[in-house]
């Protein structure tokens, strides 16, 4: 059995907005909204959020998955120590941020299969210089011990460029035995999840490190700014994907297209274009500058006028 476990309980105080974090879009919709369908997508059977600020307005819209309440902040351990409904449950568990909207299928299908002969396997990424994050200490067999904090490190564990990207896959019953070890003696007085590595190591069990390609696939929103790169990061994607198909993208850099779009062969996409939510664009259309086509349909060889609005489920023939 496939469970997930994402975290999405803080305001995120950074972005400067009443809105919570997680709900701030990217494209066409909500960023915790990339990390629900990716786990969709490789047959996740349980998928818990875990929400504390706005805690209503995310139930609200996402109403096809579960959710626990963290009422205080005590940290990511204790966030997951909330999501009592999967207590006892078998098979795996991945526990990811809820604002990581770039991660992709691949990287969480690769994640559940390697941990089938594992009892952790965490998510790194080798850097230049592992600056505040946690690196990653392996033993001599080549297993992960340990997670040490930035702060935490000694002069030769800040030279380890292997650091700690955030996104876990445990055997459940590992999952929960573990964090009854886990306590805040610490300057924070939080519940560090990262803990759990060590504690799981020491019990002679097997925690994995799995090294993703892509670092900003990875990436986590705290500002702005980040959101944008975010942003940049899932246009190009996108944008690159059906070029790759064979759809004729005239400037990627001024087009914008949504992740559930559809689009036929030798289509022809003029800069300055918007096309979001489900639109379907058949085969050898034309999108002349700066239309914006949102929930319709545009059927195979039309050729439209710049400029154009196409919303509200519209079928242009």
């Amino acid at each position: 059995m496939r469970n997930a476990i994402i975290l999405a309980a803080g305001k995120g105080t950074r972005m400067k907005s009443e809105l919570n974090k997680v709900m701030h879009p990217i494209i066409d919709r909500p960023m915790l909204a990339y990390i629900i369908e990716a786990l969709k997508a490789i047959h996740v059977e349980r998928i818990i959020v875990v929400v504390g600020y706005q805690a209503e307005s995310i139930m609200e819209a996402f109403p096809d998955v579960e959710f626990a309440i963290q009422a205080e902040q005590l940290g990511s351990g204790h966030a997951v120590m909330q999501a009592t409904m999967l207590e006892g449950e078998e098979g795996e568990t991945l526990i990811i941020n809820g604002d990581g909207p770039c991660i992709q299928p691949e990287t969480l299908e690769k994640l559940y299969d390697m941990n089938k002969e594992a009892s952790l396997t965490l998510l790194t990424s080798i850097l230049e210089d592992g600056a505040h994050y946690g690196r990653i200490v392996r033993n001599e067999e080549g297993n992960v011990s340990m997670i040490v904090e930035a702060k935490d490190c000694t002069p030769s564990q800040k030279e380890i460029r292997e650091i700690n990207a955030g996104m876990y896959c445990f055997k459940n019953k590992d999952l929960f035995e573990a964090l009854k070890l886990l306590n805040n003696d610490n300057v924070q007085h939080e519940y560090y999840l990262t803990d759990l590595a060590s504690i799981l190591s020491k019990q002679g069990k097997k925690v994995q490190g799995l090294v993703i390609e892509d670092r900003d696939e990875v990436m986590g929103i705290n500002d702005c700014l980040e959101l944008y790169e975010a942003y940049q990061w899932m246009k190009d994607h996108i944008n690159m994907r059906w070029m790759k198909e064979g759809v004729q993208i005239v400037d990627p850099k001024r087009t914008v297209i949504g992740k559930d779009v559809k689009i036929g062969h030798d289509v022809i996409i003029e800069p300055g274009v918007s096309i979001l939510g489900s639109s379907v664009i058949d085969d050898y259309a034309h999108i002349p500058p700066n239309c914006t086509i949102s929930d319709s349909h545009i059927s195979k060889e039309m050729d439209l006028n710049p400029s154009m609005t196409i919303q509200n489920d519209t079928t242009i023939e």
